[in-house]
Formats: C-alpha cells, structure tokens, sequence
C-alpha cells in the first residue's frame, strides 16, 4: 500500500470521526455542561440568598431578643413599683389599724376606769356607812373609834 494513500484515508477518516463528534456528540455534551453551570451557578445563587436570609433572620431575632429584654425590665419595673405601692399601703393599712385597735384599747380601759372607780366609790361608801353605824352602835371612845378607824383604813 501506499503511504500517501494511507495518510489521506487516514485523514478522511480522522475528519469524518471529528465530524461525527462535532454533529451526534458534541451538542448534547454542551447540553449537559450548560445545564449543569445552570444548576451550579443556581446553586451558588441559592447560597447566596440563603446567607442573605440568614442574616436577615438573625438580625431579626436579636431585635425581638432585644425587644422581649427591654420588655421584660419593663415588667419587672413595673412589678417594682406594684411592690412598693402595696407595701406602702399595707404599712398605712397597718398603721390605720393599730390606730383604730389602740383608740378601742383606750377607750375599754377608760370604762374599765370609770367603772372600777365606781366600785370602789360604791365600796368606801358602804364602808363609811358601815364605819360609822358600828361606831354609832358603841359607846364614845376614842380608842374604840380609833381601832374602827384603823380597821376602815384596812378594808379600803
């Protein structure tokens, strides 16, 4: 055989096995790289708006994380204040209370008072009456009546 017949059946065959490549082989493996760009630049896309979401939402957490603390102090502010505010009204409750409980106190013991003098005046009485019929009842003398005396002087 011919050496140059060769090469250009050589050549002839290497152009049609690249044209057969560049028809049947070629588009569909550009498809598939094409479509699997897309794919990866979508991916990469996706990545992007996650990270972009992510910070949003953290960003958005530590607002409301920011927003329930302040709200808490408020509450607990506000408990404070509702805390003292009763104390203060339970002292005046207190004090209103001791108040009232001693002016009843007070007033028991002036009755008691008023009442034991009472006895006591109803007592001397009955103890002068009956001081001065015994003295009465016996005959003039001054150390009987001074026995009697000195005996009144004890019961009172």
């Amino acid at each position: 055989m011919n050496i140059n017949l060769t090469m250009i059946v050589q050549a002839i065959a290497f152009f049609a096995f690249i044209w057969f490549c560049k028809a049947f082989i070629w588009p569909p493996l550009m498809r598939a790289i094409e479509t699997r760009q897309k794919q990866i630049a979508d991916g990469l896309a996706a990545g992007e708006e996650g990270k972009k979401s992510l910070e949003n939402a953290s960003r958005q957490a530590e607002e409301q994380i920011a927003q329930a603390r302040a709200r808490a102090a408020e509450i607990v502010a506000q408990a404070e204040k509702r805390q003292s505010q009763m104390i203060e009204e339970a002292k005046t409750a207190a004090k209103a209370e001791g108040e009232r409980e001693l002016a009843a106190a007070k007033s028991e013991i002036a009755q008691e008072v008023s009442r034991a003098k009472e006895t006591l005046r109803a007592q001397v009485a009955q103890l002068a009456v009956a001081g001065a019929e015994q003295i009465l009842k016996r005959e003039v003398d001054a150390r009987a009546h001074a026995a009697l005396l000195a005996d009144v002087q004890r019961q009172l």
